[in-house]
């Protein structure tokens, strides 16, 4: 059970898998382009992404394994950047919109100020209604914040596109791993037009991304 992606459990060849049918941002085009760099990773002796994030974690470390595999430090700092991405940056739970201070106070007094910190305490219904019980927190707002939670999950949505999921009706980290690109894209599109919650801009591509990343996260929360 994890809020993120347990990177021990990711193979270099499976990476090489994930990196081949992935839909890249053009800064990291260049582990496609280079996908044989990744045999040379593990012909160093390195199985996981742990691992390899492990030698990547210092500036120095990562020189060091540049000179002693012969690949390009630009390379390894787009491998470290791709890798870290995985840990997931926790969103704060007084940054979701339409969640009062009431709420806010009563979460933080139990030390719950985050995503990460409330993962912990919602995992089954059970749990939540403890929650609730705990707090004085209604089973229907507790259920709202889970399922904020659960979106948080997903690699690049920040408490702003948590909410956007969520009001599009794709309120759970397993609807948006099924959901098609294109139809959430266009859905996301119209729901922005008519209430102008984002100003970024978003295409079909960075759909595909997020996808792409719900897929690989392991469904733990039950409903």
């Amino acid at each position: 059970m994890g809020y993120d992606i347990d990177v021990s459990k990711i193979s270099i060849e499976e990476y090489k898998d994930i990196i081949e049918s992935s839909h890249l941002i053009p800064s990291w085009a260049m582990l496609k382009e280079n996908i044989e760099h990744l045999d040379t990773i593990k012909k160093q002796g390195i199985h996981n992404l742990l691992e390899l994030q492990k030698i990547l974690k210092r500036k120095d470390q990562l020189l060091e394994f540049s000179i002693q595999s012969g690949l390009p430090e630009p390379y390894l700092n787009v491998v470290r950047r791709m890798i870290n991405g995985y840990i997931r940056k926790p969103n704060r739970i007084k940054d979701f919109p339409e969640t009062s201070e009431e709420i806010i106070s009563k979460l933080e007094k139990k030390g719950i100020k985050n995503t990460r910190h409330l993962f912990e305490k919602i995992i089954t219904q059970a749990d939540r209604a403890q929650l609730s019980k705990q707090t004085g927190i209604s089973t229907k707002e507790i259920l709202r914040l889970t399922k904020l939670t659960d979106l948080s999950r997903i690699r690049w949505v920040n408490h702003t596109f948590a909410y956007v999921l969520y009001e599009a009706g794709y309120d759970t980290l397993e609807k948006t791993a099924n959901a098609n690109p294109d139809v959430l894209y266009k859905e996301i599109k119209q729901l922005n037009a008519e209430r102008n919650i984002y100003a970024a801009h978003i295409g079909v591509n960075d759909m595909k991304m997020l996808v792409e990343s719900a897929k690989r996260l392991p469904f733990e929360i039950k409903y």
